[in-house]
């Protein structure tokens, strides 16, 4: 359980020397677009499952109810006050910050509209939630590794880990579960899946960091 203790986003063969890069190794790009292909198929799972929003879609749907928004305008609201948040946090964006978005939207439409995981089994479908939240946290540290800017989101992890020197499992988790906690009172729709999601990412990511890490070292 080490990974639950690490810190920093470790520093791979195909890292960026710096995130404002508008020219990077052919391997770094190739990383980053994998691990967001990754990470956009793990959200499509938990979309799949039907059991239950993610913490920021909770968010941004109990904002749209009590603003009288649509939740396509709610959620694009939040990720630019998340974006807002990362000046005071000194987070510097990339070519990641604008792919992540591009690419993780465009692989949850590919697969909803290839795929169909959903069963009348609430079981089946808890185990489809789960292996989405896994594939997510990879996802996320197969990409982060590139060192080419990250999302919204994960840059306000990363630099909420890097003011408060706290691991970036818990850091993440106390986003989700305050994320979570908010939207909720707002009026935004709870589930199993929200509560896995949210309790289980921060570690995920953590692990997918450190499998990422380790898998470096061997080669």
């Amino acid at each position: 359980m080490k990974f639950l203790k690490i810190k920093n986003i470790p520093t791979t063969q195909w890292s960026s020397d710096r995130p404002l890069n508008f020219k990077p190794k052919i391997k770094t790009l190739f990383y980053l677009v994998f691990g967001l292909t990754i990470f956009g198929f793990g959200e499509s799972l938990l979309i799949h499952s039907m059991i239950g929003l993610s913490p920021w879609l909770v968010f941004a749907e109990g904002i749209a109810i009590n603003l009288n928004w649509s939740i396509g305008f709610a959620t694009f609201a939040c990720s630019v006050g998340v974006l807002l948040i990362w000046l005071p946090l000194r987070q510097q964006p990339g070519v990641g910050t604008i792919l992540n978005i591009i690419i993780i939207a465009g692989t949850i439409d590919l697969s909803m509209y290839l795929f169909d995981f959903s069963t009348s089994s609430y079981f089946i479908n808890l185990i489809v939630g789960s292996l989405g939240v896994i594939l997510v946290g990879l996802g996320s540290g197969i990409y982060l590794t590139a060192n080419l800017g990250p999302g919204p989101r994960d840059g306000l992890m990363t630099g909420l880990q890097r003011v408060t020197q706290y691991p970036i499992a818990w850091v993440r988790v106390s986003i989700e579960v305050s994320v979570v906690g908010v939207g909720w009172i707002l009026g935004g729709t709870v589930g199993l899946g929200t509560l896995l999601f949210a309790f289980g990412i921060g570690p995920a990511v953590a692990f997918g960091l450190h499998f990422v890490a380790k898998v470096n070292k061997k080669n």
